[in-house]
């Protein structure tokens, strides 16, 4: 009886080479074309055509923004520049253009009313259920103003009313955004900008002018499917994206910036805080040196400048790897095949046969002893060692 370790080791102390068997059959030899066929296909059309399989890419893109916006407007009948409307003032690659104001003019360090139908009352008692509100203007001290009807707040007085019915400024439609980017590709040590001698004398125009990187207010805003009205009411917020795909196995002039528009306040329309604003102060001081302010609550038109790129160069490294791929992908054909071959034609049993053939030693051995009485001899330089070892199989259906 043989032992399991003596089985195990026979098992393992084996050889497997491959045989080669060739199945004339048409309807195999037409699925395994079609099968290499794809795989070329998809390798050359999709992999080095289109994903650019060979070359290295770097999205390690560093950039830096700078915009200037002109334009004059009418707002609260007071002439508007840049001066006024333009938020935060330094140029950075995120802005706000005001197009709203409603202020609150004189306020001093006191108690006053609070404003809003929420905090009406006829006793104190209404009062102290807003004692921890942050709705208020001020802190709310529980105390009901009954010649007002109102709760009392300490804080900044008179409370702000942003209920007042204020006309924005129609013209910021007309305003003009200059956007100064230059970015660098660190991989490749490239630096390129978006403008240069000319663009004084344009504005971008997706037809005639796609590259100038000065654009009209409107023209984004009609891009975006923004109405007009509802944003210079309630704000909102513009994304302007930049993008840079560079070859540089091309002309590096070729490297040029694409421009897109998204508004980004679309997700949140359809809640309680729409649009986009914010307030800020003015403060002053009395003769007798008291402080005082003036309280604006700005409405405006939120623009984020957002930069994405891609640089790409030829790379041996990538090439190789990817034609390796490409050529050992191909022999899929032949696993597709083998299954058809194995599981799926009538001559699946004959195929089976040929493919798979176990040997012994004893076998070998007998087959180069000749025996008693034979004409067989074992010649050396024997011109055998150039067989293939092929064997044709026809498949009949």
């Amino acid at each position: 009886m043989t032992s399991p370790g003596w089985s195990f080791m026979t098992s393992f102390l084996t050889y497997e080479t491959s045989k080669s068997v060739v199945v004339k059959s048409w309807s195999v030899g037409i699925i395994n074309r079609l099968v290499q066929l794809m795989i070329i296909s998809y390798f050359v059309g999709y992999v080095f055509l289109y994903e650019r399989a060979y070359q290295v890419a770097d999205t390690a893109i560093e950039s830096s923004v700078i915009t200037k916006v002109k334009g004059f407007g009418h707002l609260n009948d007071v002439v508007m520049d840049v001066a006024d409307y333009i938020y935060p003032p330094q140029g950075e690659g995120v802005f706000s253009i005001i197009t709203k104001i409603i202020t609150t003019h004189n306020q001093f360090q006191g108690t006053c009313s609070e404003i809003g139908d929420s905090f009406n009352c006829s006793t104190d008692a209404d009062c102290a259920k807003h004692l921890s509100s942050v709705q208020a203007n001020g802190i709310i001290t529980g105390v009901c103003n009954t010649s007002c009807g109102s709760c009392e707040i300490e804080g900044w007085c008179p409370a702000e009313n942003d209920q007042v019915q204020i006309k924005p400024m129609a013209e910021f439609v007309n305003f003009t955004i200059y956007i100064k980017n230059s970015i660098r590709f660190p991989l490749f040590s490239v630096t390129r900008g978006n403008f240069n001698s000319t663009i004084k004398n344009c504005t971008n125009n997706k037809l005639t002018d796609p590259f100038c990187p000065i654009f009209r207010v409107g023209d984004i805003l009609t891009e975006v499917n923004q109405d007009v009205t509802t944003l210079a009411n309630n704000g909102g917020e513009i994304g302007i994206v930049i993008e840079w795909r560079c070859n540089l196995d091309q002309d590096i002039d070729l490297c040029v910036p694409s421009y897109s528009f998204i508004k980004l306040n679309a997700p949140f329309e359809n809640y309680v805080s729409k649009g986009y604003n914010f307030r800020f102060a003015k403060y002053y001081k009395t003769a007798d040196g008291t402080n005082f302010r003036s309280l604006h609550k700005a409405y405006a038109v939120r623009f984020d400048v957002m930069v994405t790129g891609t640089a790409r160069k030829f790379s041996l490294i990538p090439t190789v790897i990817n034609v390796i791929a490409a050529l050992t992908s191909i022999g899929m054909g032949t696993v597709v095949c083998d299954l058809i071959l194995l599981n799926c034609l009538k001559g699946a049993e004959q195929y089976k046969k040929k493919k798979f053939e176990e040997v012994s030693e004893a076998q070998i051995l007998a087959s180069i002893t000749p025996s008693p009485g034979s004409q067989m001899s074992v010649r050396r330089g024997h011109d055998s060692c150039c067989d293939s070892g092929a064997i044709s199989l026809s498949v009949n259906y």
